[in-house]
């Protein structure tokens, strides 16, 4: 009953549109009112236990630094080398706009931000060269959630606290299955180019131009990987390296960085993490309450007695993952089902650095499934799209990532090949 008390009350405040962090917190706490046996000060406890972490530091300062480039100029020398790159290629400015997502992953960690920053350039750019609305607005929403795949990536950070598995080794186990996402996406984009005769790029800069200036930019994932695997700082430590780097190019070498750009590159990030961090908080408290009444080891035992198959049990939790995608942000999602589900996989023998990277890439198909979508509201809201068209357009594109999310699943030499290597 308690158990049902608290999903049920969780599900009709998502239905009211509360926010998932006030929805958890106040689900977390009708169930402890109802029960009387845990004081409601509990929520309060395990919310700052849980936030009082050095790994999730590198949350804010991941954000920081997508933000100091994002404004400091870098985006958009992004663009530019990314069209100088595959920009000749029929639908070439689709494919610019993946090609951009994909390095700027490499900066900012997040999916809706990744969005933003190449979507406000991206998006204006396909529209004045005839390209449909719904289709520049759902591939760069599609091609955002690149963000959280290629290294660094914020879930990755939170499914390492929660699990207690290698961060460092999860941002090299999403290094490929970024890539190969990313090309999935651009063969999606040269169907559609093709089909509907959407013009090549025109107007490039020489490639070498275009390498030179944004090579400070392309430098950022080199410190970060580098740094981490080379024992220099740990990958908290190099969130502050990224972020004092970005201010450094931004500033003194792009020249684009000055006071009221520097101020609101904090706010944004300031902002952004403050419903992070407050979302976070009120997740450990409701996936507190579900270790508390053993409802991991129960849902573990269940779904271990419908079968001893490792391919049907890893088909279920990807459809799952899904469709708690659909409805669930992908940080809250990554606290409340790596304890439930974790113990699972593991018992069928996989190896919890590749199921982090599973369950990254099935939450991030998640942010361009309606109706929650956190990459498609930011999509709609920079292209000025309809949900509901943006809805239709994206459907191809969710088509390729979920066949990637099952080529991933079956296939862990994909993204842990690396990672033994390393080992």
């Amino acid at each position: 009953m308690e158990i049902a008390v608290l999903f049920g009350s969780m599900t009709l405040l998502l239905a009211l549109s509360l926010p998932i962090g006030i929805s958890l917190g106040m689900a977390t706490a009708v169930t402890l009112a109802y029960t009387n046996s845990v004081p409601l000060i509990m929520i309060a406890q395990n919310a700052f236990a849980a936030l009082d972490s050095f790994p999730l530091l590198a949350i804010p300062f991941f954000m920081l630094a997508g933000a100091l480039m994002s404004y400091g100029g870098i985006s958009k020398r992004l663009v530019a080398l990314a069209e100088a790159m595959v920009g000749a290629v029929i639908g070439g400015l689709a494919m610019v706009t993946v090609t951009a997502c994909m390095f700027f992953a490499a900066i900012s960690g997040s999916g809706p931000a990744t969005v933003s920053a190449i979507g406000s350039f991206m998006i204006p750019a396909m529209r004045a060269k005839m390209y449909d609305d719904d289709f520049a607005a759902a591939l760069t929403a599609a091609a955002g959630s690149i963000g959280v795949v290629i290294p660094p990536s914020i879930p990755f950070v939170i499914y390492g606290v929660v699990s207690g598995a290698s961060v460092g080794e999860l941002f090299i186990a999403g290094i490929l299955p970024g890539i190969i996402i990313g090309f999935s996406l651009m063969a999606v984009s040269y169907r559609v180019a093709k089909k509907r005769r959407y013009p090549i790029s025109q107007n490039r800069i020489p490639l070498g131009q275009a390498f030179r200036e944004a090579f400070w930019a392309l430098l950022v994932p080199l410190i970060i990987l580098g740094g981490i695997y080379g024992g220099i700082f740990t990958p908290t430590e190099a969130a502050v390296v990224a972020s004092v780097y970005a201010l450094i190019v931004g500033k003194f070498i792009y020249g684009e960085l000055d006071f009221k750009t520097t101020y609101d590159a904090f706010k944004d990030a300031v902002l952004v993490n403050g419903a992070t961090t407050f979302m976070i908080g009120l997740s450990m408290s409701f996936a507190a309450f579900l270790a508390m009444e053993q409802v991991p080891a129960k849902i573990c035992d269940w779904m271990l007695s419908l079968s001893s198959s490792p391919v049907v049990i890893l088909l279920v939790i990807n459809i799952l993952l899904l469709i708690v995608g659909c409805f669930v942000d992908n940080i809250s999602s990554m606290i409340i089902l790596t304890p439930i589900l974790l113990p699972i996989v593991t018992k069928i023998g996989v190896d919890p650095v590749h199921f982090g990277l599973v369950m990254t890439v099935a939450l991030a198909t998640g942010f361009v499934t309606p109706p929650y979508g956190a990459n498609l509201f930011v999509a709609s809201a920079v292209s000025g799209v309809s949900m509901v068209r943006l809805s239709k357009a994206v459907m191809q594109m969710i088509a390729a990532m979920v066949l990637c999310l099952l080529l991933f699943t079956y296939v862990p030499y994909i993204s842990m090949a690396l990672v033994w290597a390393l080992r």
